[in-house]
């Protein structure tokens, strides 16, 4: 199930909204202008599925964001909780950070938390299965996968050079909600 959950950037304890009505997440991350789509998750894929057949299997929604945004790069990113680097990628996405880019995830299965820290607010957003986000460039925020990951997503980018993130130096993420799994 998805869910978003609205603080004031101060106090992890102030909560300001929340739902776990789509329709809601939707309109209140545009609002926020920020992109959540659902798409249908038909194809029965697994952590470990292959790259070729997760791209195959959405390629008519990644062929239509690609012709409304210009992506350049797809890849997917399949991690289960018995990767022997779990640690090490989890840790590498916890510290607030931007891009000089848009940041495309779509959940093909399993889930992750995306934490947007925007203006006042930080918005923590449960991604699950079928849900598409996209973090507008420059937005700092920070994404957990949990100690025990499960889950196949797929990225776009604009560069070709794939994920490069320019980290702020904050300590705002380690004050926020981990995803516990």
């Amino acid at each position: 199930m998805s869910i978003l959950r609205v603080y004031t950037d101060m106090d992890v304890t102030n909560l300001l909204f929340t739902t776990d009505s789509k329709e809601k997440v939707a309109k209140h991350l545009a609002d926020a202008g920020v992109r959540y789509e659902q798409w249908s998750t038909d194809a029965d894929l697994q952590p470990g599925a292959s790259h070729e057949d997760v791209i195959a299997a959405y390629q008519a929604d990644i062929d239509r964001l690609i012709e409304e945004d210009g992506y350049q790069t797809v890849d997917v990113v399949s991690l289960n909780s018995d990767h022997p680097q779990k640690k090490e990628f989890r840790e590498k996405f916890l510290s607030e950070h931007t891009h000089s880019e848009d940041e495309v995830r779509f959940f093909v299965a399993g889930q992750g938390l995306f934490t947007l820290h925007i203006g006042n607010k930080v918005y923590e957003v449960l991604c699950t299965q079928g849900d598409l986000i996209s973090v507008p460039a420059n937005t700092t925020h920070w994404f957990d996968m949990g100690p025990n990951p499960g889950f196949i997503a797929i990225r776009l980018f604009n560069n070709p050079d794939g994920w490069v993130a320019n980290f702020t130096g904050s300590d705002i993420a380690q004050r926020f909600n981990r995803l516990e799994n």
